[in-house]
């Protein structure tokens, strides 16, 4: 089976061929302006106490994070919405380890923006046996420093390929959460942090996995 990065290398290869050049030029530019904001080293680092939260799930029960440390170590992976390629592709990779992880008595947890309607949709499209929890206006990705706002010039282009991101995420603000990692001890202590402001770079697997 591919690793996640080989199935970004060949989603990149196949995008490039069906992509109108100017809309590549645009997701370029957008990920360069991301960039200079240099949220890797400003957001919330390791040794961190991760906020407590609450936040509903796709049956709109509320999971706490407290509960949840009681039973181990949980990893908390921040994703875009079931809109984005990139991000279905590491929620797939992570369906497919999600053996090794809760064998270590590891409860995984997927946070985005989106409302649950669709977080429900993605679960059964590709079999996620793991939760997937509504980050309502980002609330919780802000106190990490994970948000930005999408640009201006970005918007018409991915209204163009048919993303409101104001059906998907019931707000106006076009904000979103960069693609982040975490893994939090049962104290509350961040342990291993991935974030990374370019959308098409996603968290090694394995290397996650041996940090549990």
């Amino acid at each position: 089976m591919k690793n996640l990065e080989q199935q970004i290398n060949e989603l990149n290869e196949n995008l490039a061929k069906q992509l109108p050049t100017e809309v590549l030029e645009v997701f370029g530019k957008s990920i360069q302006d991301l960039k200079a904001k240099n949220m890797e080293d400003s957001s919330i680092s390791v040794g961190d106490k991760f906020p407590d939260f609450s936040l509903p799930n796709t049956s709109d029960k509320t999971v706490a994070l407290k509960e949840l440390l009681q039973n181990g170590k949980v990893i908390i992976a921040f994703f875009r919405g079931s809109w984005c390629p990139y991000c279905n592709l590491e929620l797939k990779a992570l369906q497919d380890n999600l053996k090794q992880i809760t064998g270590k008595n590891v409860t995984l947890i997927a946070v985005s923006p989106q409302t649950s309607d669709y977080s429900e949709e993605l679960k059964i499209n590709h079999h996620l046996e793991f939760e997937l929890l509504t980050d309502k206006n980002n609330a919780l990705a802000k106190q990490l420093g994970i948000t930005f706002e999408l640009q201006n010039y970005v918007i018409p282009t991915y209204s163009s390929l048919g993303i409101e991101l104001s059906e998907y995420n019931e707000n106006n603000n076009n904000e979103l959460p960069v693609p982040a990692v975490f893994v939090i001890d049962t104290n509350s202590s961040i342990v291993y942090k991935f974030v990374d402001t370019n959308y098409m770079n996603r968290i090694n697997i394995q290397e996650l996995i041996e940090q549990l």
